[in-house]
């Protein structure tokens, strides 16, 4: 038998995770709210992998929550997540993935792009969900995974927030409205940057997200959390003394700010 996993938090994301690790042969112990987790660590103080996939706005939490034994094996798969964001909470070297399938409740996982992966259990991680027919692909090196975790950041918030102004599809915001998408991606990428200390190739990151786009055409730009993530990015961008005039411009619009 292979060796455990621990999936922290089995919601529509976490519950996905688990059926492929099933799937692919190993034994998977959930951790939800109700479950002591210093507890668990006793009784299973080394499981080959510990899967972090609680909700976006418990992700500080739950890694700051996670017991010393375990945190040399954490595995991450939120969105808007960075270096800073693990390292801030002492994780050395976790597995990340970059989620490009969406799942919600009633429906199977549609898949956008092959989710790309770095770190110590990336294989097991790529071997779990090709076993339930997600495509993964192994990455060479933490630069490449930081590229990739802007990229998805850079889609995220540039199609929630310019849909917060237009609505609409990913391709219509494109097709129909290029240079406001254009310009919140210059902003969003201007606070990348900041994060992540160094600067990128913007018409790369561009062309990632524009391949994104081309995943799912019919893909709706504007979540519930959109106007969440607009003012999670302007606070980060007055502490980082950044511009963001779209932004900024879309806020007062929308009357926060």
């Amino acid at each position: 038998m292979k060796q455990p996993v621990v999936v922290i938090g089995i919601g529509e994301l976490g519950a996905v995770f688990a059926r492929g690790l099933l799937r692919s042969g190993h034994p998977v112990y959930p951790v939800t709210r109700d479950v002591d987790i210093a507890a668990e660590a006793t009784q299973l103080p080394q499981p080959q992998l510990v899967l972090l996939a609680v909700a976006e706005k418990d992700l500080h939490a739950g890694m700051a929550a996670i017991p010393e034994p375990w945190r040399a094996r954490v595995a991450l798969l939120q969105n808007e997540l960075l270096p800073a964001d693990w390292e801030r909470h002492q994780l050395i070297d976790p597995t990340v993935i970059s989620v490009w399938f969406e799942k919600k409740k009633g429906m199977d996982a549609k898949v956008l792009l092959p989710s790309p992966v770095f770190g110590p259990q990336a294989a097991l991680l790529k071997t779990a969900l090709e076993s339930i027919d997600i495509p993964v692909r192994i990455l060479s090196d933490a630069q490449a995974l930081l590229v990739e975790l802007v990229v998805k950041n850079l889609y995220i918030l540039t199609t929630n927030i310019a849909g917060l102004v237009v609505g609409g599809t990913v391709s219509k915001l494109w097709d129909e409205h290029e240079t406001l998408a254009r310009e919140v991606a210059y902003d969003v990428i201007d606070l990348q940057e900041h994060l992540c200390g160094q600067s990128f190739e913007r018409e790369a990151l561009i062309q990632g997200m524009l391949t994104a786009f081309a995943g799912d055409p019919a893909h709706n730009c504007m979540g519930r959390s959109a106007p969440a993530r607009l003012q999670r990015a302007l606070s980060l961008a007055d502490e980082a003394g950044l511009a963001v005039p779209r932004l900024r411009a879309i806020a007062a619009r929308q009357g926060g700010g």
